[in-house]
């Protein structure tokens, strides 16, 4: 499916900013299941933006802002061309080979970094003993089972959580946002020691709320994992449902810190006011 995302996102300073140096990580994603056709990034004050890759492979657009100014106002414009291909399977692994390649050593060198403890996903394992149960058909099928599991235990509420809370309160209040539940099941991922990623992007829900209606928009957060002779699959525990045409990845990283939309730090009053405004439309919606 063809899909149009613009994505705003504004500060507006009680006073004037300077020497404002910032990151943006809102480029779509090429891969097997998504391409990017269009993508351009327009910011005011006029800046000259250097792009690069990051660690992760991420497309990073970074700028600065000298002189004084009261706004600071980042656009983007994408569009994306997305497919429900299946993912290629190198070769169908029994479950306890599947057990014995995430206990190489080999291995957990390779996928280092999405199985240690991060700022986000350090939790005390009992808390998450609940998820953690091993299926028999697989370690795919382990992992749609926790997802499920976030889905019916928690309880969607964006006035629970803020973007710095941590696990312990996520545990503790069984509600959040697509953030927290991505972080609860990476955690859980990692204390069974699958590898596990934080995924950025958009969700296209339009067609699910009449078309063309009105309703508030965000970006979206989901979990890949890596599944032993499949590769990076990916889950949404906030929705528990496929990652399928509906779902547009910008980027990926350990958790939340490591692919944050737009950051950045500037001298003046720390008093400040941010708009987000994100609207995901079907191009060929009849």
């Amino acid at each position: 499916m063809k899909l149009e995302i613009s994505h705003l996102t504004r500060y507006h300073y009680e006073a004037p900013a300077m020497e404002s140096v910032n990151e943006i990580r809102l480029t779509p994603s090429t891969n097997y299941r998504q391409s990017c056709y269009q993508h351009t990034i327009m910011v005011d004050p006029n800046v000259s933006l250097f792009s690069y890759n990051d660690f992760f492979g991420n497309r990073v657009h970074s700028f600065s802002v000298a002189s004084p100014h009261g706004e600071l106002v980042i656009q983007t414009h994408s569009i994306v061309v997305t497919d429900e291909q299946e993912i290629k399977r190198d070769q169908e692994l029994s479950l306890q080979q599947q057990l014995d390649l995430l206990r190489d050593d080999k291995f957990i060198n390779q996928y280092a970094e999405y199985l240690m403890d991060t700022k986000y996903t350090a939790i005390d394992l009992n808390s998450v003993k609940q998820f953690t149960g091993v299926s028999t058909e697989g370690i795919e099928q382990q992992l749609k089972q926790v997802s499920e599991a976030i889905y019916t235990h928690f309880e969607y509420d964006p006035y629970a959580t803020h973007v710095k809370s941590t696990l312990v309160e996520t545990l503790k209040m069984r509600r959040g946002v697509c953030q927290d539940f991505a972080h609860l099941m990476i955690a859980i991922c990692k204390s069974i020691q699958i590898p596990a990623r934080y995924v950025s992007g958009y969700h296209f829900v339009g067609d699910l709320q009449g078309g063309h209606a009105d309703y508030v928009q965000a970006s979206h957060a989901w979990v890949e994992a890596f599944v032993p002779g499949i590769g990076w699959r990916g889950f949404d525990p906030t929705n528990n449902g496929d990652i399928n045409w509906r779902y547009v990845k910008l980027c990926h990283g350990r958790d939340y810190e490591d692919i944050v939309p737009v950051k950045g730090i500037y001298r003046g009053s720390e008093r400040q006011q941010l708009e987000v405004v994100v609207d995901v439309k079907r191009m060929d919606f009849e």
